[in-house]
Protein backbone atom coordinates (compact mmCIF):
# COMPACT_ATOMS: atom_id res chain seq x y z
CA UNK A 1 0.00 0.00 0.00
CA UNK A 2 1.27 3.08 -1.43
CA UNK A 3 0.53 5.66 2.04
CA UNK A 4 1.30 9.62 0.97
CA UNK A 5 2.08 10.97 4.01
CA UNK A 6 4.30 14.06 2.88
CA UNK A 7 3.30 17.34 1.19
CA UNK A 8 5.56 16.76 -0.92
CA UNK A 9 4.70 13.71 -2.29
CA UNK A 10 1.06 14.57 -2.38
CA UNK A 11 1.64 17.80 -4.49
CA UNK A 12 3.59 15.38 -6.83
CA UNK A 13 0.47 13.62 -8.12
CA UNK A 14 -1.74 16.83 -7.68
CA UNK A 15 0.71 19.21 -9.53
CA UNK A 16 -1.41 21.23 -11.74
CA UNK A 17 -2.33 24.77 -10.25
CA UNK A 18 -6.40 24.95 -9.32
CA UNK A 19 -7.94 26.87 -12.68
CA UNK A 20 -8.72 30.35 -11.24
CA UNK A 21 -13.02 29.82 -10.92
CA UNK A 22 -11.57 27.38 -7.98
CA UNK A 23 -10.40 30.02 -5.91
CA UNK A 24 -11.30 33.39 -7.59
CA UNK A 25 -15.04 32.14 -6.01
CA UNK A 26 -14.64 32.63 -2.23
CA UNK A 27 -16.03 35.03 -0.54
CA UNK A 28 -15.22 36.49 3.30
CA UNK A 29 -19.24 36.92 3.13
CA UNK A 30 -22.85 36.50 1.02
CA UNK A 31 -22.58 37.43 -2.20
CA UNK A 32 -26.33 38.23 -3.66
CA UNK A 33 -25.89 35.15 -5.41
CA UNK A 34 -24.51 33.28 -2.44
CA UNK A 35 -27.31 34.58 -0.59
CA UNK A 36 -29.90 32.95 -2.97
CA UNK A 37 -28.24 29.71 -2.54
CA UNK A 38 -28.54 29.42 1.24
CA UNK A 39 -32.10 30.22 0.55
CA UNK A 40 -32.80 27.34 -1.20
CA UNK A 41 -31.65 25.08 0.68
CA UNK A 42 -33.80 23.18 3.33
CA UNK A 43 -30.15 20.48 4.44
CA UNK A 44 -27.00 20.84 5.25
CA UNK A 45 -23.94 18.78 7.09
CA UNK A 46 -22.71 20.64 10.47
CA UNK A 47 -19.20 19.87 11.40
CA UNK A 48 -17.57 20.54 14.21
CA UNK A 49 -14.29 19.37 16.25
CA UNK A 50 -13.44 18.62 19.58
CA UNK A 51 -11.11 17.29 22.23
CA UNK A 52 -12.34 13.78 21.75
CA UNK A 53 -12.64 14.69 18.24
CA UNK A 54 -14.60 15.23 14.95
CA UNK A 55 -18.35 15.70 14.08
CA UNK A 56 -20.76 15.77 11.24
CA UNK A 57 -24.51 16.05 11.62
CA UNK A 58 -27.56 16.86 9.31
CA UNK A 59 -29.73 19.64 9.70
CA UNK A 60 -32.82 19.94 8.35
CA UNK A 61 -35.85 22.25 8.08
CA UNK A 62 -38.95 22.84 6.39
CA UNK A 63 -39.37 26.81 6.89
CA UNK A 64 -35.69 28.13 6.01
CA UNK A 65 -32.81 26.42 7.05
CA UNK A 66 -31.00 29.41 8.35
CA UNK A 67 -31.94 32.66 8.71
CA UNK A 68 -29.58 35.42 7.49
CA UNK A 69 -28.72 38.22 9.94
CA UNK A 70 -26.27 40.04 7.82
CA UNK A 71 -24.10 38.77 4.94
CA UNK A 72 -21.14 37.57 7.60
CA UNK A 73 -23.77 36.13 9.96
CA UNK A 74 -26.28 32.99 9.74
CA UNK A 75 -28.74 31.64 12.99
CA UNK A 76 -29.25 28.11 12.65
CA UNK A 77 -31.78 26.86 15.31
CA UNK A 78 -30.98 23.46 17.10
CA UNK A 79 -34.28 21.42 16.09
CA UNK A 80 -35.61 18.68 18.64
CA UNK A 81 -33.15 15.69 17.93
CA UNK A 82 -31.98 13.14 20.71
CA UNK A 83 -30.20 15.54 22.91
CA UNK A 84 -26.36 13.70 22.41
CA UNK A 85 -25.80 17.34 21.31
CA UNK A 86 -22.21 16.22 20.07
CA UNK A 87 -21.64 19.62 17.99
CA UNK A 88 -22.59 21.76 20.43
CA UNK A 89 -20.30 20.34 23.04
CA UNK A 90 -17.96 20.35 20.47
CA UNK A 91 -18.93 24.45 19.75
CA UNK A 92 -18.54 25.18 23.01
CA UNK A 93 -14.70 24.20 23.09
CA UNK A 94 -13.88 24.90 20.08
CA UNK A 95 -15.66 27.22 17.73
CA UNK A 96 -14.81 26.67 14.43
CA UNK A 97 -17.61 24.63 12.33
CA UNK A 98 -18.33 24.21 8.30
CA UNK A 99 -21.14 23.77 6.74
CA UNK A 100 -22.01 21.94 3.43
CA UNK A 101 -25.67 22.79 2.01
CA UNK A 102 -27.51 20.55 -0.47
CA UNK A 103 -30.23 22.29 -2.76
CA UNK A 104 -32.70 19.35 -3.99
CA UNK A 105 -32.93 19.32 -7.64
CA UNK A 106 -29.48 21.15 -7.55
CA UNK A 107 -25.77 19.88 -8.29
CA UNK A 108 -24.54 23.16 -6.85
CA UNK A 109 -23.31 22.74 -3.06
CA UNK A 110 -22.60 25.70 -0.73
CA UNK A 111 -19.81 25.42 1.83
CA UNK A 112 -19.58 27.74 4.84
CA UNK A 113 -16.28 27.70 7.34
CA UNK A 114 -16.56 29.99 9.98
CA UNK A 115 -16.64 29.88 14.00
CA UNK A 116 -19.67 29.74 15.77
CA UNK A 117 -21.73 30.77 19.61
CA UNK A 118 -24.46 29.24 20.99
CA UNK A 119 -27.23 31.29 22.20
CA UNK A 120 -30.27 30.53 24.40
CA UNK A 121 -31.43 34.60 24.15
CA UNK A 122 -35.02 33.64 24.47
CA UNK A 123 -36.21 37.09 21.87
CA UNK A 124 -33.86 35.30 18.77
CA UNK A 125 -35.11 32.07 20.04
CA UNK A 126 -38.75 32.63 19.49
CA UNK A 127 -38.09 34.30 16.46
CA UNK A 128 -37.15 30.62 15.33
CA UNK A 129 -40.50 29.04 16.61
CA UNK A 130 -42.16 26.62 14.07
CA UNK A 131 -45.61 25.91 15.27
CA UNK A 132 -45.83 27.90 18.31
CA UNK A 133 -42.28 25.69 19.40
CA UNK A 134 -39.13 27.42 19.74
CA UNK A 135 -35.57 25.81 19.80
CA UNK A 136 -34.05 25.67 22.76
CA UNK A 137 -30.77 26.94 21.03
CA UNK A 138 -29.06 28.09 18.14
CA UNK A 139 -25.70 28.50 16.48
CA UNK A 140 -24.91 32.14 15.59
CA UNK A 141 -22.09 31.36 12.84
CA UNK A 142 -20.16 34.23 11.54
CA UNK A 143 -18.71 33.42 7.72
CA UNK A 144 -14.92 33.70 7.60
CA UNK A 145 -15.14 32.10 3.59
CA UNK A 146 -17.68 31.15 1.66
CA UNK A 147 -17.98 29.61 -2.05
CA UNK A 148 -20.31 27.02 -4.18
CA UNK A 149 -19.02 23.57 -5.06
CA UNK A 150 -19.09 22.20 -8.45
CA UNK A 151 -21.72 19.76 -9.29
CA UNK A 152 -19.46 16.92 -10.18
CA UNK A 153 -20.12 14.92 -6.94
CA UNK A 154 -23.70 14.91 -6.99
CA UNK A 155 -23.95 14.31 -10.94
CA UNK A 156 -21.75 11.34 -10.18
CA UNK A 157 -24.03 10.05 -7.02
CA UNK A 158 -27.00 10.73 -9.33
CA UNK A 159 -28.31 12.27 -5.99
CA UNK A 160 -31.31 13.65 -7.12
CA UNK A 161 -31.80 10.93 -10.30
CA UNK A 162 -35.40 8.87 -9.12
CA UNK A 163 -33.91 6.10 -10.74
CA UNK A 164 -30.83 6.12 -8.40
CA UNK A 165 -33.26 6.20 -5.28
CA UNK A 166 -32.71 2.78 -2.64
CA UNK A 167 -36.00 1.16 -1.86
CA UNK A 168 -35.85 1.80 1.88
CA UNK A 169 -37.30 -1.43 2.69
CA UNK A 170 -33.98 -2.87 1.38
CA UNK A 171 -32.17 -1.16 3.70
CA UNK A 172 -32.61 -2.07 7.99
CA UNK A 173 -34.30 -0.15 9.95
CA UNK A 174 -33.88 1.61 13.20
CA UNK A 175 -35.13 -0.88 15.43
CA UNK A 176 -33.36 -3.50 13.56
CA UNK A 177 -30.18 -1.99 14.20
CA UNK A 178 -30.54 -0.76 17.39
CA UNK A 179 -31.45 -4.54 18.12
CA UNK A 180 -28.46 -5.87 16.78
CA UNK A 181 -25.76 -3.61 18.71
CA UNK A 182 -27.67 -4.27 22.08
CA UNK A 183 -28.42 -7.95 21.82
CA UNK A 184 -32.15 -6.94 21.64
CA UNK A 185 -32.34 -4.72 24.99
CA UNK A 186 -33.41 -1.58 23.08
CA UNK A 187 -35.00 -1.28 19.53
CA UNK A 188 -36.47 -3.87 17.15
CA UNK A 189 -39.78 -3.83 16.15
CA UNK A 190 -41.97 -1.95 18.49
CA UNK A 191 -39.62 0.81 18.30
CA UNK A 192 -40.26 0.76 14.32
CA UNK A 193 -43.87 0.75 14.70
CA UNK A 194 -43.74 4.00 17.48
CA UNK A 195 -41.79 5.55 15.40
CA UNK A 196 -43.62 7.39 13.20
CA UNK A 197 -45.66 8.84 15.44
CA UNK A 198 -43.17 9.90 17.67
CA UNK A 199 -41.62 11.63 15.20
CA UNK A 200 -44.77 13.32 14.30
CA UNK A 201 -44.92 14.59 17.73
CA UNK A 202 -41.31 15.99 18.34
CA UNK A 203 -40.35 17.17 14.86
CA UNK A 204 -39.96 20.68 15.77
Amino acid sequence: MAIIDTLDALEAIYHAAPVAASTVKVSDRLTPDYRRLVEASPFLALATVGPEGLDCSPRGDARGLVSIADDRTLVLPDRRGNNRIDSLRNVVRDPRVALLFLIPGSGTTFRVNGRAVISADPALLDGLAVDGKAPRTALIVTIEECYFQCARAVMRAGLWNPDAQVDPKSLPTAGAMLAAVTAGEVGGAAYDEAWPARAAATMW
